[in-house]
């Protein structure tokens, strides 16, 4: 029996032995799993992963995103797929940028980037436990990956793994997004998702997979060989992107989701989470890319357009064979013939045509990271201005080389000529006529496949002025585009639509040379092979900067919703009129993001002058004012003026001379100083009226206020003086400058007061009766501003002499703006008519339309012509006497 007790504590003490050994190699604690990485790893393992790693591009907005994380919150990364290099990626990376790196991954064994003593204190620890328990310890059950994510630690979890969800489903094992529910549920602090991708391969998706996807994986999930082939040849492909944290508490927390248990939560998450992953590349690659015939036979074969065409050939008589074959020639006239080889291309030569011709392209990288965020929820369309050819390149440009896809741009047909028709649809151009007037089945099928390209989730560009603005400025909004955009999302083609309003300018414009023989009544030539080849003109000379602005998107489902519309019961009048107010505030939203370029304040201060001459010092007092007015308004400054103003302006004035818009009223003078006087070349007004038109909308409203003042022909006034006159320039002036409907008269009169409160052109003579008075050098500065409406308001006087002379409906459309114009040269030659610049065929037509509203369409409407006529003459002695 002694024997036995003997033996018995022989066996106890050699237990504790062990034991006390065992927690000393575990390092008195038993969690050790393979899930968890510490960043230990073979010095060689490391510094290879380190190399791979630092090799990826990971973008400030991606920081952002994590840094706007609340301190204490839980965070835990989110891929779509199984990828032992994300996780190592993000560990090395955020670590190094001192932000949470993920160290717990869930489902993962890291078993070959372990230390040896590690591996044996992870082999040690489950063995142990399973001849305590005989069952081997889980990281999720036992509870220790929630309790290292209470600890501060973060997580990593993959969404969709075959064997993963075959452990779940088949064995019960637990679900990793399921804890972290629980988790969440148990706990007062948010659990935050961010789900992340790192996309190797920026090209669309195949829809039908070829060879080389067979063997080394598709683009969306290509294989280990193509990965690592792919980080060490072209890893500035490579694009890191993490979506917005998805907050679970407030998941969890919405109506839909609240009520149900905590699996099919889990369920919901998963692919809420996939969702955005999906939507997230998606905006880089763009859609699935399907050929253009299979795109043509989705929209022929679509039930509802046959339908419509069977309709159609009764009501035309016509055999059906016949109205299948005009609608497939419609398709084959429109359609683009989007190619990733072209693009690619075109993408090397731009870039090099580029740096030839232009000084910089200047971007927001903020603005640009912003909309590829929006375009993860719906297709975006993409509303730029039209100033130049340039634009239909520029703005895919920019996004192809900012990692979004090149988007479909609706194009003049006129441009649809050979070679660069063809070429241009396999860069995403669309071809639409110029009017839809007197084609309904064309019009149908132009809308069926707008429809088609919304579907597929293409981001699509289109110029809501129609065509060019040979004027400097904006053109009024053409609603019929829009409107067939609006009403395919009305039709269900999307969920939802983004317009982008987007700005583009240049120091110097390419056009230059053929806008002004345009406005000054010269036909426009069309696009033709021959003015291709001469275009090469172009690549030797340089054409300063161009700027690209890009505003918050819209939301036509918030837009419509705001408006408390319902567009399936809306009568087509009410549709259009809904949509033309639509247009209008796009058109300003492009106008607010504009950016005032030196070029624009040189050519203003040296026109808004009385005389076709003035000194260096006077052009600049005025250059000074609006400087003074840009940044009272927080106006957009291109950089060079922020920078260096004088020295900017100066290169300008130099620049102006050297392209024989203004001379030296002595040729002699050596040296530019402040007396030197300059002559206005004549010729040369249009194109400097042009760049004045860049800059004009920072400065109407101070205009129309500037022009009522000098109206009440008083020193001392009250803002309530100003309305009427100002109502007035704003309707006639609705063409030329648009209104802003969620702004009032008084507001506007009240901002371009307190900005002439800053310059010191106005002082406030009694506050509490609103009462204002002009300082001494205020009348003259008022003028500067007043100045800008002039050549407008010459153009709309000679306009006047037209319906004074013929009867009504005598001459209609183009032919009308010519006669228009013969007229005006006679009145400028007689000098009725003061500026050359107001010879514009544009003012014309918008005056036109303006006058034909208001109850003059002839000589018999005398009475009304007079009663313009003279309130014209009244505003324009103001400004020139």
């Amino acid at each position: 029996m002694e024997l036995f007790q003997k033996l018995k504590d022989i066996i106890k003490k050699s237990r504790l032995k062990l034991r006390r050994l065992i927690d000393c190699l575990l390092g008195n604690t038993y969690n050790h799993f393979l899930c968890f990485y510490p960043g230990d790893s073979g010095y060689f393992i490391r510094k290879m992963i380190k190399r791979l790693a630092n090799k990826l591009n990971f973008d400030d907005h991606n920081i952002e995103k994590i840094k706007n994380i609340e301190k204490d919150s839980i965070v835990v990364y989110a891929s779509k797929n199984k990828r032992v290099f994300n996780f190592l990626y993000y560990h090395i990376k955020l670590k190094s940028l001192g932000l949470p790196y993920p160290q717990i991954g869930f489902d993962f064994r890291f078993f070959f980037l372990l230390s040896v003593k590690r591996l044996f204190q992870i082999f040690l620890c489950h063995m142990d436990h399973f001849f305590h328990y005989f069952h081997f310890k889980d990281p999720y059950t036992t509870g220790y990956a929630t309790k290292e994510l209470l600890n501060g630690r973060s997580g990593f979890v993959c969404l969709i793994e075959e064997e993963d969800f075959y452990k779940r489903f088949i064995k019960s094992t637990p679900d990793p997004l399921f804890l972290l529910i629980e988790l969440q549920k148990s706990i007062a602090k948010s659990v935050m998702i961010i789900p992340e991708d790192i996309i190797y391969v920026t090209k669309p998706m195949r829809k039908e997979p070829t060879i080389a996807d067979i063997l080394f994986g598709t683009h969306e999930k290509p294989g280990i060989i193509k990965r690592f082939f792919i980080i060490l040849r072209r890893p500035e492909k490579i694009r890191v992107e993490l979506a917005n944290p998805v907050n679970l508490n407030e998941f969890i927390n919405r109506p839909e989701i609240e009520q149900l248990d905590s699996e099919f939560q889990t369920h919901k998450l998963r692919s809420h989470l996939v969702d955005i992953l999906n939507r997230q590349r998606k905006s880089v690659t763009g859609p699935v890319l399907k050929s253009r015939q299979e795109i043509t036979e989705d929209i022929l074969t679509r039930k509802s357009l046959r339908e419509y065409l069977a309709e159609y050939a009764s009501q035309n008589n016509l055999a059906l064979s016949k109205t299948h074959k005009k609608a497939a020639g419609y398709i084959k006239e429109i359609a683009s013939n989007y190619n990733l080889q072209i693009i690619n291309l075109a993408n090397r030569i731009l870039t090099w045509a580029f740096k030839n011709i232009f000084d910089d392209l200047v971007l927001n990288q903020k603005e640009i990271n912003r909309m590829r965020e929006i375009s993860t929820r719906a297709p975006l369309i993409l509303v730029p201005c039209h100033k130049s050819h340039l634009d239909y390149l520029l703005l895919p440009y920019v996004m192809f080389n900012n990692n979004m896809p090149c988007p479909h741009v609706a194009a003049g047909k006129n441009l649809s000529f050979w070679p660069l028709g063809p070429l241009f649809r396999r860069g995403g151009a669309f071809f639409m006529r110029r009017t839809f007037i007197g084609a309904p089945l064309y019009s149908k099928i132009f809308s069926a496949y707008l429809e088609k390209l919304l579907y597929e989730g293409f981001n699509i560009k289109i110029f809501i002025e129609g065509g060019r603005s040979r004027t400097g400025k904006l053109l009024t909004p053409r609603p019929g585009g829009l409107a067939m955009l609006i009403n395919a999302y009305n039709n269900g083609a999307c969920d939802n639509l983004y317009f982008v309003p987007i700005f583009i300018g240049y120091d110097h414009v390419l056009e230059e040379d053929a806008y002004l023989k345009e406005i000054e009544g010269g036909k426009k030539k069309p696009e033709t092979l021959k003015g291709l080849i001469n275009a090469r003109k172009f690549l030797k000379k340089k054409y300063g900067k161009v700027y690209m602005k890009f505003n918050e998107p819209i939301s036509i489902k918030d837009y419509i919703k705001e408006k408390n519309m319902d567009l399936s019961k809306t009568s087509n009048k009410d549709y259009m009129q809904f949509v033309k107010s639509f247009g209008y505030k796009l058109i300003n939203a492009i106008n607010t993001n504009a950016v005032a370029t030196p070029h624009g304040i040189i050519a203003s201060a040296a026109l808004n002058c009385s005389k076709n001459s003035f000194a260096k010092k006077q052009m600049i007092a005025r250059v000074n004012t609006y400087m003074n007015m840009l940044t009272f308004m927080n106006a957009e400054l291109s950089e060079s003026l922020l920078i260096d103003p004088d020295n900017t302006l100066k290169s300008v004035i130099n620049n102006f001379i050297s392209r024989n818009f203004i001379e030296l009223a002595d040729e002699d003078d050596d040296d530019i100083t402040e007396h030197t006087v300059f002559i206005v070349k004549d010729n040369k007004r249009a194109i400097l009226d042009y760049y004045k038109n860049s800059v004009i909308s920072f400065f109407v409203h101070f205009a129309y206020t500037a022009v009522a003042i000098l109206e009440t022909d008083r020193f001392v006034f009250s803002s309530s003086d100003l309305v009427a006159r100002y109502k007035f320039l704003e309707k006639i002036f609705t063409d030329e400058f648009f209104f802003d409907e969620e702004t009032t008269y008084e507001e506007n009169i009240s901002v371009c007061i307190k900005g002439f409160i800053n310059d010191g052109i106005l002082v406030p003579d009694s506050p509490e009766l609103d009462m204002f008075r002009i300082t001494s050098r205020g009348l003259r500065k008022l003028k500067w501003f007043a100045a800008f409406l002039q050549p407008f308001f010459e153009s709309y006087k000679t306009t006047l002499f037209y319906f004074e002379k013929y009867k009504s409906g005598k001459h209609k459309g183009k032919e009308r703006v010519k006669k228009i114009h013969s007229i005006g040269t006679k009145l400028y030659k007689g000098k009725i008519i003061t500026l050359k610049e107001s010879l514009s065929q544009v003012n014309y037509k918008n005056a036109a339309n303006y006058f034909n509203k208001n109850g003059i369409n002839g000589s018999k409407d005398h009475i009304q012509i007079e009663y313009y006529k003279n309130i014209l003459d009244r505003l324009i002695l103001l400004i020139t006497s």
